[in-house]
């Protein structure tokens, strides 16, 4: 059998070589990624936090002065109560325009249960009831702000699906429901592996990322009797021209597949003769328009 030798010249070339072509993709990965990230130049709101239980809230009041109402801002996943004033998200933007327009805004209440969570009456889940909790803690929360003249709701992705759960369910507690980008979906957790593998093709949806949500629904809800009290597409089968005035947008190429519910959403709600904002967004997941969404919660 015929023996194989490398020399140690060709051995120290080849380490020679492989770590100049490290030390050139390390350097390239470094001078090609972003330096720095664009910001918003805008006015923070001054903020007091506040906890009860697993409850925790942030009430938010513009420097330049609040009007009389107060919007209740449900965050979306792995966010927390302090992103009102997060200078590289969308609520800065909003922010801003208030205070080149010279507006003064409700006072905001940022509330959170957590990373993850949804608001459920109490069913067989022991996760579930934060709904129930979140309503009997309203008195507690506007006892350190006043009563509002007007109730507004405020989510974006799963504080989106809270917000409409929770305006669709107490339609008398608030006078507008702005929902963007919301885990809205025509099929259920509960559905056969089939459907739901149809549906992630249909919307084009990042498979893992429907599976994690339909995992994270399953959390809150054990069965399709369970999901159908806090699924949006059968809560609004029930409103009337007296439920609260919905804003909902949504990006068509939005990964988590949000855009097929939303518009179906939208459109029963507008059949319904409940008052409708509907805005289809070209872009991705959580595509706002700025300018609508912030006169949307201005309430004159």
């Amino acid at each position: 059998m015929k023996s194989i030798t490398i020399s140690i010249k060709k051995i120290i070339v080849f380490g020679i070589f492989l770590f100049l072509l490290l030390s050139i993709y390390l350097i390239w990965g470094k001078l090609t990624r972003p330096y720095g990230v664009q910001k918003v130049s805008f006015i923070p709101s001054k903020s007091v936090n506040f906890t009860k239980r697993k409850l925790n809230f942030a009430i938010y009041r513009a420097s330049t002065g609040v009007n009389q109402d107060i919007i209740y801002h449900f965050h979306g996943r792995n966010l927390d109560h302090t992103i009102w004033n997060d200078d590289t998200y969308y609520t800065s933007l909003i922010q801003s325009y208030w205070q080149k327009s010279n507006i003064n805004p409700p006072t905001v209440v940022l509330i959170s249960y957590g990373p993850e969570w949804l608001l459920t009456h109490k069913n067989s889940r022991v996760e579930s009831g934060l709904m129930d909790d979140f309503v009997s803690n309203l008195p507690l929360i506007e006892s350190k702000i006043g009563k509002p003249k007007n109730r507004i709701l405020l989510g974006e992705s799963m504080g989106g699906l809270n917000v409409l759960i929770l305006g669709l369910s107490h339609p008398e507690l608030f006078s507008r429901v702005a929902s963007l980008c919301p885990g809205v979906y025509l099929d259920s957790p509960f559905s056969d592996f089939n459907e739901i593998k149809a549906a992630i093709k249909r919307t084009g949806a990042d498979p893992k990322i429907a599976l994690g949500i339909y995992k994270i629904a399953r959390t809150y809800a054990s069965n399709e009797e369970e999901w159908k009290v806090i699924s949006p597409i059968h809560l609004i089968k029930r409103a009337n021209i007296h439920y609260p005035e919905l804003y909902l947008s949504c990006g068509l190429y939005d990964k988590y597949g949000n855009f097929e519910g939303t518009e179906a959403l939208a459109n029963v709600a507008i059949s319904k003769g409940v008052k409708t904002h509907w805005h289809p967004l070209y872009g991705g997941h959580c595509a706002i328009d700025i300018t609508s969404l912030a006169d949307f919660l201005i309430i004159k």
